[in-house]
């Protein structure tokens, strides 16, 4: 707020004396009268405060932009992008001279030939720097220059990831690379959430803005509150429309839980890192005749069935262990199923099973037995 307001009071300083300066030139040509003067000096108050915030704020986004789009480069292609530069400022430097003997174009074939130069270190050392400094000695071994540099995209963060809160292990993890950005129209969701009369949502809003502020706190987490003044992302009244207006404006993919925005990202081409996907992708994987340890701890819906749990939340029924909860039990996998719900497994107690093929292989032996 403050900062807002040093501007605005920047911006009337330099209005006025814009304003003042051109009443003194109308004064001067136009030789007005003094209720002609008040006129122009007013209006021209009024004009100059326009264009100078108008001003403000292009310089504004762009600042952003540049700022988002030095944070997302690695530091090897800014270092070769820089090298690139210099080597094309001294290839220009020294061309000049002879270019410059050339009577008639030769100050044009000068400033041609220095501008090409410059251009072409810029582009040439922004894409193959990282070899050049490969052919560097020592740089190669402290630099793994082999592997290819991709710009790693900015991710914006949407109010379901923060409320969620699993976003923070993800990250702690290192699974996620690159700046996060949570825009402020996020921040005051969570905000109105955070105020809301139903005490669920209050909670949810509370968790949201201290798990914001925790991830702000950590070192190793790289997070950005960006201040969002575009007009044409402000003009949309849902948060999921300036969303994805904004990630369509800076490039950047979307972390969020919510199914809608999803769907609605992806069909706007949007890169989506949903973290329910990414939970259900590292589930364990069992298969049918593997065994497993789990506790029973409540009834199943069908008659004789206990229920467990493994870690990752997935539900293990076992057959025959109505009786027998708070056990730990080794039960063998008999089926899988896949549901909307998510991924149930079906068992069967393993001491059970070995008991059964016991008694099935004494009564084949006392049949041969009888019949041999």
């Amino acid at each position: 707020m403050y900062d807002h307001l040093k501007i605005s009071k920047t911006i009337i300083v330099l209005a006025i004396i814009c304003s003042a300066w051109l009443t003194y030139v109308s004064h001067l040509f136009l030789s007005a009268h003094k209720p002609q003067l008040v006129m122009i000096a007013l209006s021209s108050l009024v004009i100059s405060y326009a264009v100078m915030e108008w001003i403000n704020k292009l310089i504004k986004r762009g600042l952003d932009r540049f700022n988002n789009y030095v944070d997302s480069i690695s530091m090897e292609v800014l270092i070769g992008s820089i090298s690139g530069l210099l080597l094309g400022i001294l290839t220009g430097v020294l061309s000049s001279y002879p270019l410059s003997m050339i009577r008639g174009i030769g100050v044009y074939l000068t400033l041609l030939f220095y501008g090409f130069s410059v251009y072409m270190g810029l582009k040439v050392g922004s894409r193959r720097g990282v070899e050049f400094l490969r052919l560097m000695p020592g740089v190669s071994k402290r630099l793994d220059v082999k592997a290819p540099i991709k710009r790693l995209a900015p991710k914006v963060v949407d109010t379901s990831a923060i409320i969620d809160g699993r976003i923070y292990d993800v990250c702690l993890s290192n699974f996620l690379e690159g700046c996060l950005i949570v825009p402020t129209f996020v921040i005051e969701e969570l905000q109105h959430i955070a105020d809301s009369s139903d005490n669920i949502r209050r909670n949810k809003g509370r968790r949201g803005l201290e798990l914001l502020s925790k991830m702000q706190k950590h070192s190793s987490i790289k997070i950005d509150i960006m201040d969002v003044t575009d007009p044409a992302i402000l003009e949309e009244r849902e948060v999921d429309a300036k969303l994805i207006r904004l990630c369509k404006q800076l490039q950047a993919s979307i972390i969020t839980n919510d199914y809608n925005l999803n769907k609605v990202a992806e069909l706007q081409g949007i890169t989506v890192l949903n973290i329910n996907e990414l939970t259900n992708a590292v589930k364990m994987i069992v298969y049918p005749g593997e065994t497993m340890h789990v506790t029973v701890i409540k009834e199943g819906k069908e008659n004789g069935q206990g229920v467990g749990y493994l870690e990752d939340g997935t539900m293990v029924v076992v057959e025959d262990a109505q009786h027998q909860i708070g056990r730990d039990l080794e039960v063998m996998v008999t089926s899988v199923f896949q549901t909307a719900a998510g991924r149930m497994i079906f068992t069967r107690k393993v001491k059970e099973e070995a008991h059964y093929n016991n008694e099935h292989s004494l009564h084949d032996v006392s049949e041969v037995n009888m019949y041999g």
